[in-house]
């Protein structure tokens, strides 16, 4: 796959993205207009477990996928067959792939409904990575969503060499989704959306402007993009198509129990990812591999307040972390050296050696003790919410917030009291 790196519009904080692949594609009716996607039933958002969104019933993911589609079906145009064939070619192998992308792949499904994306979009990183925590060499694309490093930028993520943002899960994701909501409302057309990511939201922005809207048909638009962009768009199509219909394809959907799925636990002290496992009663693979944005196996609370676990261990997560708490390991001892952190993170997950940690960062307390937040890059008002354990819509009213955009020094209100 071909990677394209987007160019940034000076305009915007987060116009760009650079994948590796080609693009996705929106079904439109009759007479050229976008089907708005469908809400799914994970409308509502619990926090209850430290900000994470909460598991969907058992049985349900597939049924809501599918409902929450937008875009054209299998039929549309050949290409899209012969990719949804080419995918299946190995029903045991597909399975099996499907099988280890499933838990990103819910928590993605979960993330794009709450931003009100299009369901295709859901399986964008099969398309980019199968979902893979991809690490990156110097100025190529990372993660599971394949973000270049110009990109990254454009969208606030931090990235050095202890932190990736952009195999962080849940912030690229929410980065992600928001990016995509945006091109809709600029371009107003999911197929645009889908070429936008691939080559670059200004460019397809040109073209539109210069040509008009693309027609209803045929269903890839027949704008001067590269070929990759276009085949993007059609493998997007051809792997939502098998969701649609697997058995047309001899695949049978995996399921995934409910205490499997993904959430993020916040995590109030730095420690190595080591310990983590430990508390979390995991194995430290494991969980390097749920939260690959800590490059050197430490967790740093300077680049995240979270960590991502099964929803099973959650709770055994959270008992030890307030044990540490109560035990008096807590943020006052100095930073890890990265090759301390290092070294703690290849010790027995075991281990009961008290983590050491960055310094405590709190909100500033405003005038009569309210919170309040500076934001500073890579915040998101999905990441303010959760740290603070508020509501999203509330963080939006009491700061008199119409959209999501956010402005680097922005001070917010956390509390509900103004």
């Amino acid at each position: 796959m071909k990677r394209l790196c987007q160019r940034v519009l000076p305009m915007a904080l987060t116009s760009l993205l650079a994948a590796c692949a080609t693009t996705p594609q929106p079904s439109i009716p009759k007479g050229g207009t976008t089907i708005a996607p469908p809400r799914t039933s994970i409308r509502d958002v619990d926090h209850g477990i430290h900000g994470a969104a909460k598991p969907l019933a058992q049985g349900n993911v597939w049924d809501d996928l599918r409902s929450s589609f937008a875009m054209a079906d299998c039929d549309a145009d050949p290409v899209i067959m012969s990719w949804a064939r080419s995918y299946t070619r190995n029903p045991d192998r597909f399975e099996a792939q499907m099988r280890d992308a499933l838990p990103r792949l819910m928590y993605v499904q979960k993330v794009a409904a709450q931003h009100g994306v299009a369901g295709e979009f859901a399986l964008l990183p099969w398309v980019e990575s199968r979902y893979r925590p991809i690490p990156s060499s110097k100025g190529n694309p990372a993660g599971m969503w394949q973000i270049m490093p110009v990109t990254a930028n454009a969208l606030g993520m931090r990235v050095d060499k202890n932190y990736d943002g952009r195999l962080d899960v849940p912030a690229a994701t929410d980065a992600i989704m928001s990016l995509l909501s945006r091109y809709h409302e600029d371009l107003g057309d999911w197929r645009l959306v889908a070429y936008a990511y691939n080559a670059g939201e200004f460019a397809v922005r040109k073209m539109v402007n210069q040509r008009g809207a693309p027609p209803a048909e045929p269903i890839i638009p027949k704008l001067p993009v590269k070929p990759v962009t276009r085949e993007h768009l059609a493998k997007l199509l051809a792997i939502a198509c098998v969701v649609r219909e697997p058995q047309r394809f001899n695949v049978e959907l995996p399921q995934l129990p409910v205490d499997q799925q993904l959430v993020s636990v916040d995590v109030d002290r730095s420690m190595p990812l080591a310990q983590a496992a430990d508390h979390a009663g995991m194995s430290v693979d494991d969980m390097k591999n749920l939260n690959a944005g800590f490059r050197n196996g430490y967790f740093d609370k300077s680049a995240a307040t979270y960590l991502l676990v099964p929803s099973n261990r959650a709770e055994q997560f959270r008992n030890a972390l307030v044990s540490d708490a109560t035990a008096g390991k807590a943020d006052d001892a100095p930073p890890m050296a990265p090759a301390e952190a290092a070294a703690a993170s290849d010790r027995p997950a075991t281990s009961k050696k008290s983590a050491k940690s960055a310094p405590k960062t709190v909100a500033k307390a405003g005038t009569g003790g309210v919170r309040t937040h500076t934001v500073k890059a890579g915040d998101t008002l999905w990441t303010i919410a959760r740290r603070y354990s508020v509501d999203v819509e509330q963080l939006k009213r009491v700061n008199h917030l119409n959209g999501k955009t956010l402005r680097l020094g922005q001070v917010l209100t956390v509390d509900a009291t103004r």
